[in-house]
């Protein structure tokens, strides 16, 4: 038998312990993430039992009468452990919907997680929503590396790392992000946007996952040339941002930064990520974006959302 119930704080140790047992939650999931901004957003989170045991959570907040599977996250959904299967899967679809639909809600926004994210098969929801009849609205693309059996760099980018070589470039993991993030605002600021994250948000989130959030920077001798930040989700890492000032592009030193990063610092994950490439709710692709990234050998992935009419 299932239950749902909407989430309280006092259930937070309990959800996060689900996430870290599911097969496609991560730390963006877990409580000490998401409620950094809990501020922006009224939250509509909820709790999956069945016969007494937590088997999902599904983060959601609400925004007008929609819910969104979750507005401050880059994905999210049904967050599901292995007792969860399909038939199961649809039942838990059919009670929230039902749920959201008696406090008036019109519609749920579902931004699904992608596959490379899953540390075992979890696409139940996908084929629920589908049974639903739910709708693909928005699809964004994003570039990852298959680390097992690599396409391999280009020539253009294997010469960017031999001269950055040439160069005595220094990487070194830094816990105090105030430099990056002044780097990133300016790289960023020439395209007219900002930061996902503020410079206290940032090493609010370090300081909370600091073995998981880690800031990497090149530096040539005392000058910030280049840095990213690195998140590691177990069997992937995600580069959550990525910047060069004018002189480190000159040297290539973020190539030679990812590429160390590649080839040594992860090189045991499954997949390394380098992020989206697209804009305008995914209906410009940045060509010269995704290009920096197909490089290094990465390749496609896909990150959807579906509106499903409640």
């Amino acid at each position: 038998m299932f239950a749902l119930r909407p989430y309280a704080p006092a259930d937070a140790k309990a959800w996060d312990a689900t996430v870290r047992r599911s097969r496609n939650g991560n730390l963006l999931h877990r409580r000490g993430y998401m409620d950094y901004h809990s501020d922006r957003f009224v939250d509509r989170s909820l709790l999956i039992e069945r016969d007494g045991e937590l088997v999902a959570v599904f983060p959601a907040n609400l925004q007008s009468k929609a819910v969104i599977s979750h507005g401050g996250l880059t994905y999210g959904g049904l967050i599901v452990t292995e007792a969860l299967q399909a038939e199961a899967a649809l039942t838990v679809f059919q009670m929230i919907g039902a749920h959201y639909r008696a406090q008036g809600i019109e519609r749920l926004v579902y931004k699904a997680i992608p596959h490379v994210f899953h540390r075992y098969p979890a696409e139940e929801d996908l084929f629920a929503l589908h049974w639903l009849g739910a709708r693909l609205v928005r699809r964004d693309i994003s570039s990852v590396i298959a680390m097992n059996n690599p396409v391999g760099y280009t020539s253009m980018r294997r010469r960017s790392i031999r001269r950055a070589g040439r160069h005595a470039i220094a990487m070194r993991t830094v816990s105090n992000a105030a430099a990056f993030h002044g780097l990133l605002s300016d790289v960023l600021r020439r395209h007219d946007a900002v930061p996902t994250h503020s410079l206290q948000e940032l090493q609010l989130l370090q300081g909370r996952f600091p073995s998981e959030i880690v800031l990497y920077q090149a530096h040539c001798g005392d000058e910030l040339v280049a840095g990213a930040v690195a998140y590691d989700f177990g069997h992937i890492v995600h580069m959550q941002y990525m910047a060069a000032s004018q002189q480190g592009r000159e040297l290539g030193a973020l190539d030679l930064l990812l590429d160390t990063l590649i080839t040594t610092t992860y090189a045991s994950k499954q997949y390394f990520s380098f992020g989206i490439s697209t804009e305008r709710d995914g209906k410009i692709l940045n060509g010269s974006l995704i290009a920096q990234k197909e490089h290094f050998g990465a390749r496609g992935v896909v990150h959807d959302f579906y509106e499903w009419s409640l």
